[in-house]
């Protein structure tokens, strides 16, 4: 797409493996275009990130469904499998109505094994945490967010949280 790309960050961590995160934003015209871009993304971290370093995928993939081919053409480098981060309600849709999943972070085979539960107040999250202000509740416990933050004009995602436990 000729006004976007994918921006990544480049983590030397302690050990022998590096963390690559990458954040996206694809195209809202269709799952087609959302699979080219993402076997364009493919191509660029099969020449740019080592397959044995840590890989996180995340940002606004604006897919109407979790079978959209994107992700499962991410599939040999990073996964979208269950369970799926929620918000409080159990809900796992992260647009702004709250009926479809456009939001990921995914993670390489490797990092995965690292992920541990999203504790937020008296919450554990398995798959991770939607962050959806307008049903949070105490705000408090995930302060500085405030009621609004969820529901500002032009907001269309909620954030995703999850949480890995990497030693060297």
């Amino acid at each position: 797409v000729n006004n976007r790309g994918f921006v990544w960050a480049h983590i030397d961590l302690p050990g022998v493996r590096d963390l690559w995160a990458v954040s996206v934003h694809l195209l809202t015209t269709g799952g087609s275009a959302r699979t080219l871009e993402a076997n364009a993304l493919l191509a660029e971290l099969q020449l740019a990130v080592p397959t044995g370093d840590f890989l996180l995928i995340g940002g606004d993939f604006n897919t109407m469904t979790r079978g959209e081919s994107c992700l499962s053409t991410l599939q040999p480098r990073a996964y979208s499998d269950a369970p799926y981060p929620i918000d409080q309600q159990g809900n796992d849709n992260t647009n702004a109505a709250r009926a479809r999943p456009y939001d990921y972070v995914l993670g390489s085979k490797c990092i995965s094994k690292y992920q541990v539960p999203v504790i937020a107040g008296g919450l554990q999250l398995d798959g991770g945490l939607v962050v959806d202000t307008r049903v949070y509740v105490p705000l408090t416990e995930i302060a500085p967010a405030v009621f609004g933050d969820s529901n500002s004009s032009n907001m269309q995602h909620m954030a995703i949280v999850k949480d890995f436990m990497i030693t060297p």
